[in-house]
């Protein structure tokens, strides 16, 4: 008699066909039955060929636009019937028994909403066993194994389907980067907890957007406010954006500058801009996180900032 079906793995594309079929050959071979559901965010490559001629068949949700990382989840979400959902980077190959680990590790903590993955890099060290939250509010990878952390790595997770629907979903506006540090602070509101694990995941790291570019920074450095203000209590929202802006109208002045994307006036200046248009809706979503939450924002930045 099968194994009933648990899991949706969602894996999210765009241009992936350098490397997308390692991920769906990992999927395969995955001792779990599941279901792969491959999100195409209008790839204009060979990645529809590729899709269409893999031998696991997977189920393929094509977009009519690139809507990154957050919105193909949030595409996805509504698709998805199973109890647990995973969320899985196109340049991620799972290693044998991943799944399992993931699904027993929810099983045995039923005040658990997610658990992350331990993911490594092609030369076999390790870049993420889960997220942890900075002083000044970033989420950034912790490299040495807990049984709990603050926040998962969106490569590589698996949720409960119900608990990610009933936060809010995912923040489809992020486009990439720190929704997966927005879902966690919503679900630590609303009472979860966010677990380690040792499932390994070989990551490339970087596939379909460019560490280091000004499009990594300018998501990396809106979404980390966004978050802030959205989730985290407000004097710590309101000192990193005053912060931020400080930052930005001292640069042009100041001597020994970083040489990064994200010490250019004209960026920062961009993310501000972006920050300041979308407060309405910010503001918005602020309240109705703040409607669902269980716990208070201050008990949850005072239990992890500093991580």
């Amino acid at each position: 008699m099968s194994s009933p079906l648990r899991s949706t793995v969602v894996v999210i594309t765009w241009r992936g066909a350098g490397h997308l079929e390692a991920c769906l050959d990992a999927l395969a071979a995955q001792d779990r039955p599941h279901r792969t559901l491959v999100v195409d965010n209008a790839s204009d490559d060979r990645t529809a060929e590729l899709l269409a001629g893999h031998p696991s068949a997977p189920e393929v949700l094509r977009l009519p636009r690139n809507t990154g990382y957050a919105g193909g989840l949030a595409a996805a979400l509504p698709q998805v019937s199973t109890p647990f959902i995973a969320w899985l980077n196109d340049d991620a190959a799972p290693e044998d028994g991943w799944l399992a680990v993931l699904e027993d590790a929810l099983d045995h903590a039923p005040d658990a909403a997610a658990v992350t993955s331990t993911l490594v890099r092609p030369d076999g060290t390790t870049q993420s066993t889960g997220v942890r939250l900075t002083a000044d509010g970033h989420g950034a990878d912790r490299t040495d194994p807990a049984p709990e952390v603050f926040s998962f790595c969106g490569g590589a997770v698996l949720l409960r389907t119900a608990a990610l629907r009933a936060c809010g979903g995912v923040p489809a506006s992020f486009f990439c980067y720190y929704e997966d540090t927005d879902t966690a602070w919503r679900l630590r509101l609303t009472g979860w907890r966010v677990l380690g694990s040792t499932a390994r995941v070989r990551h490339l790291h970087g596939a379909s957007t460019r560490p280091g570019s000004p499009a990594f920074h300018r998501w990396n450095e809106r979404n980390r406010l966004l978050m802030l203000l959205r989730c985290a209590p407000a004097a710590v929202a309101l000192r990193e954006l005053a912060r931020f802006a400080a930052i930005t109208v001292l640069l042009p002045v100041k001597r020994d500058v970083p040489d990064a994307a994200n010490f250019r006036p004209g960026l920062r200046l961009r993310v501000l801009g972006e920050v300041v248009r979308r407060l309405p809706a910010t503001m918005a979503a602020r309240r109705r996180i703040g409607g669902l939450a269980t716990i208070g924002r201050g008990a949850v930045w005072r239990r992890w900032s500093g991580g």
